[in-house]
């Protein structure tokens, strides 16, 4: 009886499986601190108690998206231990506040599988729900991750390819029923855009740039549990096609989403992800800038006092989005691409107080 883990390879995937997975996780106040010194989270309802409980809840939030990477880390060991690359998420909702001393475990259901044409890898799509100590969904999301196969000589004929929800509805969003906004106060965030400031096609290049460490990126994967080989083993990715240890890709959406603070200051929390990819890997040194482009505007419904905010936000490495024209995707050999510079395309929706309430 083997008492290792090796992790699943692409043919170990069955769809209609659920994998439970191991390790729940209780979230402490060290934790989000140390999440700021990785990432310069610098928004007040993640960082203030006070603020926090003025607009309604009991206590500071844990950030969205720490939320997310320890709901992810729990998935990494069943499905993509193996992996070669995670390629995209979709209909990611965030569907309750978490707090310090919530406990947090994930469930995945493998929803598809598509060998690749060149017999040595397959792509499986799972969807995976994080729930708190009273089983009550937090956050449920849709992903897709390249595998390696056990046996690239033997073909599977798997191509179970399933449909990705394109977007969230504005009536699929989420907004936490304790929320009160009649004591907001502008300062502890800073900034002066309201919802009513942004206008659909605006861009805003965020400014600062942070690069990142490999010694910084080791520890945040660590802190999420993350497990998969490509982000730890540098013997292991010798041997791959970029010859060195892949940065965690959730790692560059968290500080991409953080320099945007300056210019989206006054956002309360990430409402959902319409879908988002890796568009280029990511390697220690790279130094991240990002830029958001405002998609759409919607009401909430039972709402006056907020409004969503659908946003793309684009990261950039080792160029600013100013210097570079915003790029985004360009030709090439009769098809768009990403731009080599563009590390992140993430189009999310964002919760922000109105002006009048």
């Amino acid at each position: 009886m083997a008492k290792t883990n090796p992790g699943n390879f692409f043919e170990d995937f069955e769809v209609g499986a659920e994998l439970v997975h191991a390790v729940p996780r209780t979230i402490t106040e060290g934790e989000a601190a140390v999440y700021i010194g990785l990432t310069g989270s610098r928004y007040p309802l993640h960082c203030s108690a006070e603020f926090a409980r003025s607009l309604g809840y009991p206590r500071e939030t844990i950030n969205d998206l720490l939320v997310f990477h320890i709901v992810f880390g729990k998935t990494v060991n069943d499905v993509s231990l193996n992996a070669v690359a995670n390629l995209g998420y979709a209909g990611v909702r965030f569907l309750q506040p978490v707090y310090p001393g919530d406990t947090l475990r994930s469930i995945s259901t493998v929803i598809g599988k598509k060998e690749n044409s060149n017999g040595k890898t397959g792509v499986v799509w799972v969807k995976t729900v994080g729930t708190n100590q009273r089983d009550e969904p937090v956050l449920e999301f849709y992903r897709w991750v390249m595998v390696n196969k056990r046996d690239p000589s033997t073909p599977t004929g798997a191509a179970d390819r399933p449909d990705m929800p394109k977007e969230v509805t504005p009536a699929d969003l989420v907004v936490a029923p304790k929320l009160d906004l009649t004591r907001y106060e502008a300062w502890p965030a800073g900034g002066s855009a309201y919802f009513e400031d942004y206008e659909v096609g605006e861009k805003i290049d965020h400014i600062d740039g942070m690069t990142i460490e490999e010694a910084e990126h080791a520890i945040a994967t660590r802190l999420y549990q993350n497990t998969a080989k490509v982000h730890f083993d540098a013997v292991q990715t010798k041997e791959t096609r970029f010859g060195r240890r892949l940065m965690y890709g959730g790692h560059v959406i968290s500080v991409a989403r953080e320099l945007s603070f300056n210019g989206l200051e006054k956002v309360l929390g990430i409402l959902a992800w319409n879908g988002g990819a890796h568009a280029n890997p990511t390697f220690a040194g790279d130094t991240i800038y990002a830029y958001s482009e405002i998609l759409d505007k919607a009401d909430l419904p039972g709402r006056t006092d907020c409004g969503a905010l659908r946003v793309r936000l684009v990261g950039l490495k080792d160029v600013s989005p100013t210097e570079a024209g915003f790029p985004l995707k360009v030709s090439k050999d009769g098809r768009d691409v990403y731009d080599h510079n563009v590390v992140l395309d993430l189009d999310y929706w964002l919760l922000v107080p109105r002006r009048q309430r």
